[in-house]
């Protein structure tokens, strides 16, 4: 039954369809059927600590790490909970996002939703890319707490252009990772069509930047709107007022008038 469901199972990292060479793009597919998508561009800002040039006191660095690439990829999908696992640098970094779907009863009636609801970073100090002369080097875990993020209306995809950043504790002196995510498009439950993302729910940031872009547009337009109305009510006005007969002010006129 495992060997079935390995076999089941399939995973692609799509990355190299992208343009953007810092996005990437990984999708699960179980039974033929995509199951749960994901593209994005994340890195992560892990602070270290090096010794002082006295070898002392200790200073903390910060290493940039980013998601390269043809990261190695894991997935599992279910009803109600879904999973993708990422690593790279022979496993010395690895990316565990948990996925949560579920309902709760509003004004409007029972309504569903999905969340990154769990995320899991684990990095080894001892890894010379991207750490220098860490002390005490070896491997750490970066976890969230009570984490609650890209919430979603069931059955749609998440979408968000903006960068976000998570904070993350690490088992490293409970030092603070940041995870920034961008170019955030994401589905880990109902997808109906294979390779095909379900309608988008914006994120907050891209539908306040929408806002402002299409603003000053639709202001514009009120306004173009606002002064065609106006010539044309002084348009009316000047020719009712030009076919009514004219008084004439000086009133030696008035005999001549008849």
């Amino acid at each position: 039954a495992v060997a079935r469901l390995a076999a089941e199972q399939e995973v692609e990292n799509l990355s190299g369809l992208s343009p953007n060479p810092e996005k990437d793009i990984f999708v699960v597919r179980e039974n033929r059927t995509t199951c749960l998508m994901a593209e994005f561009a994340a890195k992560f800002i892990v602070p270290y600590d090096v010794w002082a040039s006295n070898y002392v006191d200790l200073i903390t660095e910060q290493a940039d790490i980013p998601l390269p690439r043809g990261a190695e990829m894991k997935g599992k999908c279910g009803t109600n909970e879904s999973e993708l696992e990422l690593s790279w640098l022979d496993q010395a970094y690895i990316l565990k996002l948990f996925f949560l779907k579920e309902g709760h009863n509003t004004s409007r009636g029972p309504e569903a939703f999905w969340r990154l609801s769990r995320i899991q970073f684990t990095y080894d100090t001892s890894e010379r890319t991207y750490f220098k002369d860490a002390v005490s080097p070896g491997k750490h875990t970066a976890s969230s707490h009570r984490l609650s993020a890209l919430v979603t209306p069931a059955g749609k995809s998440y979408e968000c252009q903006a960068q976000q950043t998570i904070s993350l504790v690490s088992s490293d002196h409970q030092k603070s990772v940041q995870l920034l995510l961008s170019e955030v498009r994401l589905q880990p439950f109902d997808i109906t069509a294979d390779f095909v993302f379900s309608e988008e729910h914006k994120c907050p940031v891209d539908q306040r930047e929408q806002l402002e872009e299409t603003l000053p547009l639709i202001l514009g337009l009120i306004l173009g709107l606002v002064i065609v109305i106006t010539l044309g009510i002084y348009h009316i006005h000047h020719k009712l007022t030009a076919s009514q007969v004219q008084i004439p002010r000086d009133r030696s006129q008035y005999k001549h008038m008849g």
